[in-house]
């Protein structure tokens, strides 16, 4: 198959899901009920933040802080892009379930379309009107600082806050399609659009603290990238869930708790009968499953080494000399006192648990995407200390005795733990025609428990035993 071939048979795969767009895109625009108002309120809303502006920049020079003025115009139009995407949700949680109680879904799904094209046909349609409305908004913003005389932001600002809000809005209405297919009522939908809308303020909110640090605007290119991929990881979860034959006949949830337990606690335990039968029939599968995941994370964790490794010259930090010789001095001392005691083991270890469950949490709520950042954090963070200290003039061999012996056992801790949540979360995105969406994460949350049960806590106890004991006595005895 040469080229245009291939281009002709993608065109004629795709031309269905257009023909669903449009047809979708047509009936919103119909409905005055639905337009006007998200119309009217993003036109009023950019108006409001350059009063708002305006406001903020007579009082701060008052005082000299043009600056905070400066910088709160980029985090306003972010916001501006913001609000009509959460406004305009209500369309894309409407898109499957709110037509199936309207009754106007079957003949839809009578079509001979493919469920791929049907879905992403009603996806593409569901993001028009937030992009247009946010971009409508930025637009009204920009123009209203202009005839203000107010100076404008740089034009790189403008665009990865323009590309943010692009890729928050995919992000935002993914997530909403997804919950309208798994819904059974528009006000289930309305409700479980907080788990969308929430966390989406909350990254917002971290965005803007990088706006208004200013020199960190560059790393919102980081947060794109991120964006992008988790927008890919819900849009794979929504078609490998998606199927149109079991829509109409879901007509309500019921919340049966035994079920739930039964089915976690089966895979969870594997019918295993004792501690030594569960790891040898459930865990040790379990890890030669994830083995993939765990090559990917390891690479990763290199990466992020070799990254801290060369933050050291691009940020142009060292340590004055007399400080590192304080500390070759007061080293021995420090370390007479480090013989630490049994609480200081469990604290040590709580410790690095709590990464592991903050790996869990963030890798659950993201598809694994977030799941990997206290990693890479911790990996850079190594690297970047190492090389700095090594510069200020204690020897490689004092660093390595530091962190490789406790090292050994945490490292691969961390990195299991890593590895089991990306592979649950690429079990959370694999087709199954066999269970439904909610077995599925039942069965990815017993895969990553059983993993930290078995593997990383053991892991990680070892490594503050060594942490705690052997590791000051090392150094002691190497000085």
């Amino acid at each position: 198959m040469n080229l245009k071939t291939a281009s002709n048979h993608i065109r004629r795969e795709l031309h269905p899901a257009w023909v669903v767009t449009r047809r979708e895109v047509r009936d919103q625009f119909r409905d005055w009920r639905v337009i006007i108002p998200i119309v009217v309120l993003t036109a009023f809303f950019p108006y409001l933040m350059n009063f708002t502006v305006s406001q903020i920049l007579d009082f701060v020079a008052q005082y000299g802080g043009e600056i905070i003025g400066e910088r709160m115009i980029p985090f306003l139009l972010m916001i501006v892009g913001f609000f009509p995407i959460s406004v305009s949700l209500v369309i894309s949680l409407d898109t499957f379930v709110g037509e199936k109680e309207r009754g106007s879904i079957e003949p839809l799904l009578d079509t001979p379309l493919k469920n791929w094209q049907l879905y992403l046909g009603k996806l593409l349609s569901s993001t028009v009107p937030p992009l247009l409305g946010s971009y409508l908004g930025m637009g009204v913003y920009l123009a209203g600082l202009a005839l203000r005389g107010i100076t404008l932001p740089e034009p790189a600002v403008i665009l990865i806050i323009f590309t943010l809000t692009t890729v928050q809005a995919l992000m935002m209405v993914s997530g909403a399609v997804v919950v309208s297919v798994q819904a059974t009522s528009v006000r289930a939908a309305n409700l479980l659009a907080s788990f969308i809308i929430i966390p989406s303020a909350l990254l917002i909110q971290v965005e803007s603290v990088l706006m208004f640090w200013g020199r960190s605007v560059q790393i919102l290119w980081w947060f794109v990238l991120g964006l992008v991929i988790l927008s890919f990881l819900l849009i794979r979860a929504g078609l490998s869930h998606f199927q149109r034959e079991k829509l109409l006949g879901r007509e309500i949830d019921v919340l049966n708790f035994k079920w739930i337990l039964r089915t976690f606690w089966q895979a969870l335990t594997g019918k295993a009968r004792n501690p030594s039968e569960w790891f040898r029939i459930s865990v040790r599968p379990a890890l030669r499953e994830m083995r993939t995941a765990v090559w990917c994370v390891s690479a990763l964790g290199m990466v992020a080494l070799i990254v801290g490794w060369n933050l050291v010259k691009k940020l142009d930090f060292a340590i004055p000399i007399d400080s590192v010789q304080g500390l070759n001095q007061n080293l021995q001392s420090m370390l007479d006192l480090a013989f630490f005691s049994g609480a200081s083991i469990v604290m040590i270890w709580l410790q690095n648990l709590r990464a592991v469950l903050l790996t869990g949490v963030l890798g659950f709520l993201t598809f694994g995407v977030a799941g990997t950042l206290p990693l890479f954090a911790t990996m850079t963070l190594v690297g970047y200390l190492v090389h700095l200290l090594n510069l200020g003039g204690i020897p490689m061999l004092y660093l390595l005795m530091m962190l490789l012996p406790h090292g050994l056992f945490e490292i691969p801790g961390l990195v299991i733990g890593t590895g089991a949540i990306v592979h649950a979360a690429a079990k959370i995105i694999t087709p199954s025609n066999e269970q439904t969406i909610g077995e599925v994460w039942l069965q990815a949350l017993a895969f990553w428990l059983k993993i930290i049960l078995g593997v990383c806590l053991p892991l990680l106890l070892i490594a503050a035993v060594v942490e705690a004991w052997i590791t000051p006595r090392l150094l002691l005895w190497l000085f």
